[in-house]
């Protein structure tokens, strides 16, 4: 726990509601995006989430898909709007790596629009090589910008 924030990568402490409404209303990557369809991915995935050690209202949330063993992406990451400035980001980021890292993934991937400087203080870096990777379906990273 650092500046009154707690860290918890337990799914039951997630505030669900509260998750939907920063995803659907404020990620540019997933406007509109159904509760149903929200709540299935957070059922089937690794979840993390920053809260106000006081009063233990959710203030940001992470998600990992990931198989466990070789490869993770890290998804919907998202700080709560009255929270932005006060360091969540860069925790929560930091809460994350760190649990995943006895993990010995071969591989943590994420697309970001415009946190690039965030997940360079954590080792990310763009990909050495895109011309070998592809991507099936829509790319909300490249329409949002």
């Amino acid at each position: 726990m650092a500046d009154g924030i707690r860290y918890s990568g337990e799914t039951g402490d997630i505030d669900r509601a509260r998750v939907h409404e920063w995803i659907s209303e404020h990620a540019y990557w997933a406007l509109g995006r159904p509760r149903e369809v929200q709540d299935a991915a957070i059922d089937a995935s690794w979840n993390y989430g920053a809260y106000d050690a006081e009063t233990g209202e959710q203030l940001g949330y992470a998600r990992i898909v990931t198989d466990g063993i070789t490869f993770a992406w890290l998804c919907d990451v998202i700080v709560a709007p009255e929270a932005r400035g006060r360091g969540v980001g860069v925790g929560l980021i930091g809460f994350v790596v760190e649990q995943l890292e006895p993990l010995g993934l071969k591989r943590l991937v994420l697309a970001t629009g415009d946190a690039h400087t965030l997940y360079e203080r954590f080792g990310f870096e763009p990909l050495a090589r895109p011309e070998q990777w592809m991507v099936r379906g829509t790319n909300a990273v490249e329409e949002a910008t």
